[in-house]
């Protein structure tokens, strides 16, 4: 059973499954969409461990996390893939994956892979860059991981440093939900900025990993 999103958060999720053939690790913050497609595409040779989606706010310290996680569950599964895009680590986890010999999400974060690597970066090439994004995960924590990690329920004053040069939050919506259409309009009033919805499904995740667990079974 997966633990709510406040652990998510904070401590992550190890699955106790040992069977499975396959191991994702992940980020925290996308454990509910890779369950939703494991389920969905009958993906029973895969299994989920999830590292604390905190680390978000640490991108310094996701290469050393994912190296001491593979590590760990090496000797249990025939194979492992991260799902982790690079996340800020500058090509090191990159580099790390390479060095174990394992696999990883391409792209530079997830709002990119979310909205798929060429349609994002045409965005970008279009001058989409004063964009600010959240996802279904981060809509739901967006305090955890907005709010209070950048001291505006301290210091509201911050808002006009931090978010001065950004116009709009773009929710990148991997649900149809409209209590969180309504959740992402408010945090884009909380800080000032127009709001558009973006319904990006699960984008190139989706396909990586169903590129993925079709390798594996064969």
């Amino acid at each position: 059973m997966l633990p709510n999103d406040e652990i998510l958060t904070e401590a992550g999720f190890d699955s106790t499954e040992k069977s499975a053939r396959l191991l994702l690790i992940a980020c925290g913050a996308l454990a509910h969409e890779i369950l939703a497609l494991k389920r969905a595409n009958g993906w029973d040779h895969m299994t989920l461990t999830c590292l604390p989606a905190k680390l978000h706010l640490y991108p310094d310290k996701i290469t050393q996390a994912v190296a001491e996680a593979v590590e760990k569950h090496r000797k249990d599964f025939d194979e492992i893939f991260i799902v982790y895009a690079d996340c800020g680590t500058g090509g090191l986890l990159q580099a790390k994956c390479d060095e174990l010999g394992v696999k990883m999400v391409e792209g530079p974060h997830c709002y990119s892979f979310f909205e798929g690597n060429d349609a994002f970066a045409s965005r970008a090439d279009s001058g989409e860059i004063t964009a600010f994004y959240l996802t279904d995960f981060l809509v739901k924590q967006f305090d955890a991981f907005v709010w209070k990690p950048m001291g505006l329920d301290r210091h509201p004053e911050l808002r006009d440093m931090i978010f001065g040069n950004y116009t709009k939050l773009v929710y990148q919506a991997q649900t149809n939900d409209p209590k969180l259409i309504e959740k992402a309009r408010e945090c884009a009033a909380r800080l000032d900025l127009d709001f558009e919805y973006r319904f990006t499904g699960y984008g190139d995740l989706a396909t990586t990993l169903g590129a993925q667990a079709a390798s594996d079974a064969t």
